[in-house]
């Protein structure tokens, strides 16, 4: 037999109370008589009543929830950015609203619609690239939102992320100082799209600070951030005779790594490798690859603390936060 749903009227009449006392009882206000509070707790503990966290929100206007769109929750890096995320929403009373989509606008968009009819408080996007239509979408939406690891050129929301424009022209400089010429970028369709993508934009800084140019022969667009597609794309760049590469994901590096491996190629003699997240893999994989060092869960901690700031109306901002990164040089480079 299915269990009666117990609401806050059988409370409030167990209670002897009114509704509001309930509701207050329940919404922590200290403006109730320890003694009726007591009461109160009382009959919630021995009826099992359970607030409806819709009908809740609906009456002020907050539901404690915060929507997260990540690319691939099995991904080291992002699963690493939802741990700080997570933690920080807890420690505020926030519940995660937590949803993939797929590396497209379509499938984003969706996504994203579908998040804020769920009436969040707050939204926070993992990706490398927000789609302009998502952008408007959210805005007139008035929902805010924060951008964890991303870029936004038209300054519309905050940022929480390392200076990735920096870390990857510092990557290329090392190969370039190691005598490297053929230095390939591998990323996502929407980075090479846009050279204001911090990522790309570190890399053509560096290769043009040396008079080293860059052809559809050095660019490599990733369809997934996998192993299979990184296995896939070293065999382009071998036929291309690609002497070293910088690639935004360490699951995507090390498909590289060891097609190159099963061809025979010396790593790092023949072809050097540097990746961006310096997640597990990167110390499990031999040789252990080099890697730019960004404090993955810090970047999700105090993304979710800029949220909620915005979402109680204590700071009004669009400015992009930087945390620290490190270059560790590993087994895949020179030195």
């Amino acid at each position: 037999m299915k269990k009666q749903n117990v609401t806050i009227y059988d409370v409030a009449r167990e209670a002897g109370v009114s509704m509001a006392t309930v509701s207050r009882v329940v919404n922590g206000n200290m403006n109730v008589k320890p003694a009726t509070r007591e009461k109160v707790m009382e009959v919630i503990k021995r009826l099992d009543y359970h607030p409806n966290a819709v009908a809740r929100g609906l009456a002020s206007k907050r539901t404690r929830s915060v929507g997260v769109l990540i690319p691939d929750i099995t991904n080291a890096y992002y699963s690493g950015l939802a741990q700080g995320i997570n933690d920080i929403a807890a420690m505020y009373k926030y519940n995660i609203v937590l949803s993939t989509s797929e590396a497209n606008e379509d499938s984003t968009r969706g996504v994203v619609s579908s998040i804020l009819s769920r009436q969040v408080d707050g939204l926070i996007f993992i990706g490398h690239a927000l789609p302009e239509r998502v952008a408007e979408e959210v805005k007139r939406s008035r929902t805010p939102m924060v951008l964890a690891d991303d870029a936004d050129p038209a300054g519309s929301f905050p940022v929480v992320s390392i200076d990735n424009e920096a870390a990857f022209a510092e990557a290329v400089e090392h190969l370039i100082e190691e005598g490297r010429q053929r230095i390939a970028f591998v990323g996502m369709k929407e980075q090479m799209a846009n050279e204001d993508n911090p990522r790309y934009a570190g890399y053509l800084k560096a290769l043009k600070n040396h008079n080293l140019t860059t052809d559809d022969t050095l660019c490599y667009e990733a369809e997934r951030l996998n192993y299979d597609n990184g296995y896939e794309i070293a065999q382009q760049l071998m036929e291309n005779n690609v002497d070293a590469a910088v690639v935004v994901d360490d699951e995507l590096a090390l498909g590289i790594l060891n097609a190159f491996q099963d061809q025979g190629i010396a790593i790092p003699e023949a072809f050097s490798l540097i990746t961006a997240n310096n997640t597990k893999l990167v110390g499990m994989s031999r040789p252990e690859i080099s890697s730019i060092e960004p404090p993955i869960y810090d970047i999700g901690a105090v993304a979710m603390r800029v949220l909620t700031k915005l979402m109680d109306n204590d700071e009004e901002t669009t400015e992009t936060v930087y945390l620290p990164y490190r270059m560790i040089y590993r087994e895949t480079t020179k030195s």
